[in-house]
């Protein structure tokens, strides 16, 4: 059975670092996959100017649209007439940073990828790999640093690949994430953005707002994937190393919440004490593979989750009364059996070994079940700012019906049934349908209704059925919406659409596609989900053309 696993999460494993951008037809098997995007080939763009970006001054070239190619392809014989050399060692000025997070700097005209490197920094590097119109380069001093550049405070940052900049001002973060939006519609979407500064005549185009960032951008997921293996000693779990299924042991992870680290702490210990053996990825041996913990923040009800490798469990009574006796807030234990040889995290099948099969927490007053494998925003404390941007561009009065395509486990169907006469979600896995409608019955909602199916599909025969959408939200994993389902969307014609991103390339290049079919993108606001890293979110609003005018006055005013 393909159980669905979580679909919108930066985690910091290098085995499962997709942000929300697992295809949840296959979501269960995307789990270990990258987080390359579908088309990352390096652009010729010359740098951008420094400008006024929303609360403070956006860096020379904050956010360049050039990116790298997916994956690193063999070593080739040397390519003539470039400007650098393998292994030569120059001084290049850093003019932006592509999505991964790399400073993108120039060599004669010739774009260099620097890790680490931040923009309007001036850099020594040693260039490592060259290709025809891009190559790599290794940071090895910073002549002249950026105002943005920060001591990361993680110990094990330069090793482990689960943050990409926390080397960078949160200040600097934010205003970069905003202009990496900026840039995606521009230059994919070939959409017009206001320009905040702009003197002169009134403008008409798309207002991106700046970040919302968090005030204490730490400590903010509550939940920990952590690969277990083994030292000689006992066993070590953390993150895996850059690149690599290297495990970097770690005590401490500076955006878990202090609870998780405390119980993967203390599961290592007991299993360590009680010989516990750790998976062997080479020979399929070993049986404790990963611990997964989550944190209600709301409630600070904990569940513990040990996927092994094979159902038995050794001194089970034992690990499971000392778990109890050291972390008494703990009130689910459960086992998820995964005897694949492959890097997906979870097998099939899950039982509870002690306590609840759920914990329970909040998103804003809409009360939700966590089940060991059931989706959960990571960050709890934004959910709430992104799910509150997406009811303010809803528009709702009470009056109208909504519908939530890719709704998951309804999260964001439940926050539009406090504000909306009638609200459908459709999502195309079973399991996810069903802790909708549970969370639906928690909350005593009874004007939402969940099925199964592809949203293309499902949302034609509704309108067959005669249920026409005021709005229509969207909400789609990292690849986009289907191609089908913006046709749907243009066909239904509802008065707004509300579009929640995870990746600012697809978010562009679907406006445009609503644009082309007679809908105006007002406002986008992007929201930082995953502080210190590479990954933001966005919500859009889109309105019918004919009613845009509005819309564009309300933001003259507003302005």
């Amino acid at each position: 059975m393909n159980i669905y696993e979580e679909r919108s999460e930066c985690t910091l494993s290098n085995t499962n670092r997709s942000g929300r951008g697992k295809n949840r037809r296959n979501s269960a098997a995307s789990q270990g996959q990258g987080n390359a995007s579908a088309s990352r080939q390096p652009s010729q763009t010359s740098p951008p100017s420094t400008r006024q970006q929303g609360k403070g001054v956006r860096p020379q070239g904050a956010s360049l649209s050039a990116v790298r190619p997916k994956g690193r392809e063999r070593e080739s014989a040397p390519i003539e007439g470039l400007p650098v050399s393998k292994n030569e060692e120059t001084v290049i000025d850093i003019i932006g940073m592509n999505h991964d997070g790399e400073g993108v700097g120039r060599a004669n005209g010739y774009t260099l990828f620097v890790q680490g490197a931040l923009p309007g920094e001036t850099v020594r590097v040693r260039v490592m790999k060259t290709k025809k119109q891009y190559g790599y380069a290794k940071l090895l001093e910073i002549v002249k640093a950026s105002p943005d550049r920060v001591s990361a405070p993680c110990p094990i940052y330069d090793q482990c690949g689960g943050c990409q900049i926390q080397h960078m001002s949160y200040a600097g973060q934010l205003a970069w994430k905003r202009q990496l939006v900026v840039d995606n519609l521009q230059r994919i979407g070939k959409l017009n953005v206001l320009v905040e500064d702009a003197e002169g005549a009134e403008q008409q185009g798309i207002r991106v707002l700046p970040t919302m960032g968090m005030d204490e951008p730490w400590r903010y997921r509550n939940k920990a994937q952590v690969p277990i293996g083994a030292v000689e000693g006992g066993l070590v779990g953390g993150f895996y190393a850059k690149g690599s299924h290297r495990i970097i042991d770690m005590d401490t992870c500076l955006i878990q919440h202090e609870h998780n680290d405390e119980v993967v702490a203390k599961v290592k210990e007991l299993g360590s004490h009680l010989g516990i053996s750790a998976y062997n990825e080479e020979t399929g041996r070993g049986l404790l593979r990963h611990v997964v913990v989550k944190k209600a923040f709301r409630t600070g009800e904990m569940m513990l989750v040990l996927v092994t490798n094979g159902r038995d469990i050794p001194y089970k009574d034992e690990w499971i009364g000392s778990i109890r006796e050291a972390i008494p807030h703990v009130a689910s234990i459960c086992q998820n059996v995964n005897k694949k040889q492959t890097n997906v995290i979870f097998g099939d099948e899950t039982r509870v070994l002690w306590g609840r099969d759920v914990i329970y927490d909040y998103i804003g007053d809409v009360q939700f079940a966590i089940s060991p494998r059931s989706f959960y925003q990571v960050n709890p404390v934004q959910t709430e700012v992104l799910y509150g941007k997406t009811v303010e561009y809803a528009g709702l009065s009470g009056k109208e019906t909504v519908i939530d395509a890719y709704c998951g486990i309804g999260t964001i169907s439940l926050f539009l049934a406090q504000h909306a006469d009638q609200v459908y979600g459709v999502e195309i896995v079973p399991e996810a349908i069903e802790d909708a409608r549970s969370n639906a019955m928690l909350n005593e909602m009874k004007n939402v209704k969940f099925e199964v199916g592809a949203s293309e599909d499902v949302i034609p025969r509704w309108k067959e059925q005669g249920i026409e959408a005021d709005v229509i939200v969207v909400d789609p994993p990292r690849k986009g919406c289907d191609p089908r389902l913006l046709d749907t969307i243009l066909e239904m014609k509802p008065e707004r659409v509300v579009y929640v991103s995870c990746n600012p390339s697809t978010l562009a290049r679907d406006l445009r596609v609503l644009e082309d079919g007679g809908y105006r993108t007002v406002e986008v606001t992007p929201v930082d989900m995953f502080p210190h890293t590479v990954h933001v979110e966005s919500v859009a609003m889109l309105v019918k053309k004919a009613n845009s005018e509005v819309y564009w006055r309300i933001q003259q005013r507003s302005g």
